[in-house]
């Protein structure tokens, strides 16, 4: 296999939790000494759709939350439960632990980068007055600047039919966003929170593309939301009463984001950096905003623009040409 073959995979998986690295990144061969591509699993097959799912559902569901806690709060007590989760399942499965320091350093760095830096700098973001359109463009430079660095980081080749399908897929994510938004020059603070998220979310998928060894769930995450809970904790003591209206919708945006959002999108979405290659699982956030506003426009009866329909289909297509096979030479 080929470093210009955009959709190869780096190994066989086993499951989110579980990589079997092929160490020489070889295609099987047949008898006739010609090379057959290797099924790809169930799970690595739906794991985009499910992701952007988990991942665009999220942001309505922190909108139910977000009126009865202050952001920051609903983030720490979010990675808390994550936290008394996993530690209750530790003392019950004895999961096998990293098996050097480096491993471990490995976990909490991306831990660090994902869940303090992204998501922690995103609420800051908020918090400082930054508007979700705003933050969003910001934020939706990080595709781009994935490709950039990835085949200098870690030696992918980033072909034309990429390059086209990102370009596309950026365009359409600015024009859904850009539709249904109030997009406003950002403060110097809320442009400092944006572009540490922007750093988190890109940092973190390039770190675990490079260095990333699959661990157990259990261990990874217990490691990685402890991290996360660790970095924003002073956010959360610094700018925030700390206050919380105890309601069923807070229980119920709390209860979906614990699993949707930390545990099931941020594993699948490790999961398929590991898997495959880093640029082609960022192109998928073209489609978050608007599958978010699709999403805001079911559940809460947001205003969906005909300009944004366009820029859904625009953004559909870049991922499509994005992360497509190229098809083998007959």
């Amino acid at each position: 296999m080929t470093t210009n073959d955009l959709c190869s995979v780096e190994g066989l998986t086993d499951g989110p939790g579980i990589l079997v690295r092929n160490p020489d990144h070889r295609m099987a061969t047949n008898t006739d000494n010609l090379p057959i591509a290797t099924e790809r699993p169930l799970w690595l097959v739906l794991a985009p759709g499910i992701f952007l799912a988990m991942w665009s559902t999220g942001y309505v569901a922190a909108k139910f939350g977000l009126d009865y806690i202050e952001p920051m709060t609903f983030l720490a007590l979010r990675f808390a439960c994550v936290v008394a989760i996993m530690a209750v399942l530790f003392v019950i499965l004895h999961p096998p632990l990293p098996k050097s320091r480096d491993e471990w350093l490995h976990l909490a760095i991306v831990g660090f980068l994902l869940q303090a830096m992204y998501f922690g700098m995103c609420y800051m973001a908020f918090t400082s007055g930054l508007s979700v359109g705003t933050l969003a463009l910001i934020l939706s430079l990080q595709p781009i600047i994935v490709a950039l660095i990835a085949p200098r980081w870690n030696g992918e080749t980033i072909g034309w039919q990429c390059w086209a399908g990102l370009v596309l897929g950026l365009t359409g994510a600015v024009v859904v966003i850009v539709a249904r938004s109030e997009i406003a020059v950002p403060s110097v603070i809320g442009f400092v929170f944006a572009s540490l998220a922007l750093f988190g979310i890109t940092g973190g998928s390039l770190w675990e593309k490079r260095f990333g060894v699959a661990q157990h769930p259990v261990m990874s995450n217990l490691v990685g939301f402890s991290v996360g809970l660790a970095g924003i904790i002073p956010f959360m003591v610094a700018f925030e009463t700390m206050e919380i209206v105890w309601t069923w919708q807070l229980i119920g945006a709390l209860v979906y984001l614990i699993i949707a959002s930390s545990l099931i999108a941020v594993g699948l979405l490790l999961a398929m950096i590991r898997a495959g290659e880093v640029s082609k699982v960022s192109a998928l956030f073209f489609l978050v905003p608007p599958m978010a506003a699709a999403v805001a426009w079911i559940v809460l009866d947001e205003i969906m623009p005909p300009l944004a329909w366009v820029g859904m289909v625009i953004a559909g297509l870049g991922v499509f040409m994005a992360t497509a096979k190229k098809q083998a030479a007959a």
